[in-house]
């Protein structure tokens, strides 16, 4: 369907569109205050006392001027100085609403003195009229984008215009090239300060931005760094485990099969463990480690449980495990949270309670997974460890990552209990953070 057009062609439209736009830029009250002197801090209302001293001075110039010149009732002299001064101060607040107070003072003082203008006397503006009106057209300009500027500054010297060509009285002498050359400069003034200003805070973001990303880079220089330091020191050691636990059959006279099988079990344990640090450094020392250009080994999930169990009775811990329900495979952030609790769990108890015996609990639900290892009081004393004490922490916030529950504290019996409750439908706010763990 066509659209309708004016009758005067498809240019009126977007001329209506033009004034509509520029009169709601001028019929507007925004508060908009004159942006304080950030440094140094003793002079930052020093450009409001200046603007307070200047609207005063020209208040009182103005009411000399109508009262002297024109011959105007002092009274009435007074309250169109003190409408002057007040658009000044407005303006500083309420740019477009002091422009209009200004307009209206200066309309105002050129219908009162029309009828005793004489031979020579400037009218519409009187002699200070058109530069006591000025800085309200800078404080304008300073604010608004500059067609809100050109409009101010054309819908002022159009009403100029206007009563030049038809309300002069004869003997007055016209103002309006004054007027054209004290506003157009001011309001170029105007308008290059705003973009000086406008450029100065978009520098001060940009170094804000550098500043920032300076700091980035500072931080994955600074993890790269203890992804290599990490790699010198621990990988060595878990190398040198590893070996001495290749050799050490070799140099023992008839070894059991129990002493090979746990040498073996100690080689094949470091090996583990240097690989999961070499991953998890890999990750260190990207700076984008969801980058799939930097692909690394999938993390455990629930159907390694056997194998992890497998670890800890080599270790010498009696281990029993139990699964009820339909066991089926859980989204992979779920999989990864259960095994690490279960593996965090089990390394507490061969730390913290020796020669204790663990029942390994998994059951499946319909809306929840369910674990829990609990332990007997420890048969030996443990041995002092230099952990920091953060794998229970670990574990209640990986749970709370997903909306679970964690529970551990001591058992009546003696011995220890750690319980968790895992929704099988993690909350939103956690399928980034899974999605994140997925790909790695």
């Amino acid at each position: 369907m066509k659209e309708p057009t004016d009758t005067a062609g498809s240019r009126p439209p977007k001329v209506r569109a033009m004034l509509r736009t520029l009169r709601e830029d001028l019929l507007t009250a925004r508060w908009d205050p004159l942006p304080k002197l950030s440094r140094p801090r003793w002079l930052a209302w020093l450009p409001h006392l200046l603007i307070g001293y200047v609207a005063a001075l020209f208040g009182s110039v103005v009411t000399a001027q109508v009262n002297g010149h024109y011959q105007v009732d002092r009274t009435l002299a007074i309250l169109l100085g003190v409408l002057t001064s007040v658009s000044i101060v407005v303006a500083m607040c309420w740019p477009m609403l002091g422009w209009w107070l200004a307009l209206g003072a200066a309309v105002a003082i050129a219908v009162e003195i029309h009828p005793t203008v004489m031979l020579g006397q400037p009218w519409p503006w009187i002699p200070i009229g058109v530069f006591a009106f000025a800085p309200v057209v800078l404080l304008v300009a300073l604010r608004v984008p500059p067609r809100v500027t050109v409009g101010v500054v054309t819908t002022t010297l159009v009403l100029s215009l206007v009563g030049e060509l038809g309300f002069r009285p004869p003997p007055g002498q016209s103002t309006l090239t004054e007027a054209v050359l004290v506003l157009g400069v001011t309001g170029v003034l105007g308008y290059s300060l705003r973009a000086v200003r406008l450029a100065r805070g978009r520098l001060v973001e940009q170094e804000t931005l550098t500043e920032a990303e300076r700091a980035q880079r500072t931080l994955l220089e600074e993890r790269s760094r203890i992804a290599r330091e990490l790699h010198d020191v621990v990988a060595h050691h878990m190398s040198v485990i590893s070996i001495q636990a290749q050799v050490a059959v070799h140099l023992a006279e008839n070894p059991s099969e129990e002493l090979k099988e746990n040498l073996a079990g100690i080689r094949g344990n470091a090996l583990e463990a240097l690989t999961e640090l070499r991953r998890v450094l890999g990750v260190l020392r990207s700076e984008h480690p969801d980058d799939p250009a930097n692909p690394h080994h999938p993390q455990p999930t629930l159907a390694e449980l056997d194998a992890l169990v497998a670890n800890v009775r080599a270790a010498g811990m009696e281990v029993t495990t139990e699964v009820a329900g339909i066991r089926r495979p859980l989204s992979p952030g779920l999989e990864l949270t259960a095994y690490r609790v279960v593996q965090e769990a089990l390394s507490n108890c061969l730390r913290h309670a020796p020669g204790s015996r663990v029942e390994v609990g998994l059951v499946y639900g319909p809306h929840s997974l369910h674990l829990c290892v609990a332990n007997s009081a420890p048969t030996r004393s443990a041995s002092p460890s230099p952990g920091a004490g953060h794998g229970l922490l670990g574990m209640r916030e990986r749970a709370g990552m997903l909306g679970g529950d964690l529970a551990a504290g001591p058992r009546p019996g003696g011995g220890y209990e750690v319980s968790v409750v895992l929704p099988l439908d993690p909350p939103a706010d956690a399928l980034a953070e899974e999605s994140r763990d997925r790909d790695r």
